[in-house]
């Protein structure tokens, strides 16, 4: 079965988390993902609230910008999240949005460089090995978490281009696309990333994740439409679903032929209650995918 999952988008305020958690866990839902974007709430926290307040619901960071987090904290962070809560993080990383990484003062010459080298010291880490190295952004010297996590954690890597898309088939464990992405794309997707296991000699599985932009409810495809356009201009329009909970289920299907095993319906910005967005993931489309 698919892994079904929605989007706490940024723009909901920090207060309002353990609602949207409450309905994740009550109606479900496999899976809440939760946005590190600027300059909104941070990935940690707010996913540290959603787990202390739920059970049984996983929760993904997708995804935390590799230039604003020296390695060692994020794998003392993302440690102590899976030490407090097995098997219910998944960890994303990324680029991050690189204008916004210029706000801040941490854009860098070779995104892929300091990918590279944060997702090799992160997997050391979180294995709970000893970790030195000098490379041209990240340098460890004998660095070793005192709480590794007891399972160490798979890693997911959000990527779009061909380089990126190898390279998380080479160091990561999952993939995190964007919801640009068309079947087809996820398809195109899925061949760059088994070139970059195939390269590496990666063994056992690979986890897919694509975002799918979703509007249900009155004025659905106006709204989805708009979103699209809102997004940016290369929004493919069939990179999207708008409709009700059979439609949203069937475009689900379709993905997941395509080689997602994992959707995670984002809602569009304008969505009028995120809270009755996730549970209708939950309690009216999933049941739909069994």
């Amino acid at each position: 079965m698919t892994v079904l999952g929605a989007v706490s988008l940024p723009q909901i305020s920090p207060e309002r988390l353990v609602a949207v958690a409450a309905a994740a866990e009550d109606s479900g839902l496999d899976e809440l993902w939760l946005w590190e974007d600027c300059f909104w709430g941070g990935g940690i926290a707010s996913a540290a609230t959603v787990l202390a307040r739920t059970e049984r619901v996983r929760v993904g960071i997708g995804v935390m910008p590799v230039p604003l987090r020296n390695v060692a904290l994020a794998a003392m962070e993302v440690a102590a999240l899976l030490r407090l809560h097995p098997g219910r993080v998944v960890p994303g990383f990324g680029h991050g949005v690189q204008d916004w990484m210029g706000q801040v003062g941490a854009r860098v010459e070779s995104p892929m460089t300091l990918l590279r080298e944060q997702l090799v010291a992160l997997r050391g880490l979180l294995n709970g090995e000893k970790v030195s190295t000098a490379g041209r952004y990240v340098r460890l010297d004998n660095v070793a978490l005192d709480w590794p996590p007891t399972t160490p954690p798979p890693i997911a890597a959000a990527a779009t281009g061909p380089q990126t898309l190898r390279l998380s088939g080479e160091l990561a464990d999952a993939t995190i696309l964007t919801a640009r992405t068309t079947s087809d794309g996820v398809r195109a997707a899925g061949t760059l990333i088994e070139e970059g296991r195939s390269k590496a000699g990666r063994a056992g599985t690979h986890r897919v994740i694509v975002n799918l932009l979703t509007a249900t409810g009155p004025d659905a495809s106006e709204r989805l439409t708009a979103a699209q356009q809102r997004n940016s201009g290369d929004h493919p329009a069939e990179a999207g679903v708008a409709g009700d909970a059979q439609t949203i289920a069937d475009t689900i299907r379709r993905y997941a032929d395509a080689g997602a095993d994992t959707v995670v319906l984002e809602p569009t910005d304008d969505d009028p209650n995120l809270i009755d967005f996730v549970h209708f993931v939950g309690t009216e489309v999933r049941p739909l995918l069994s």
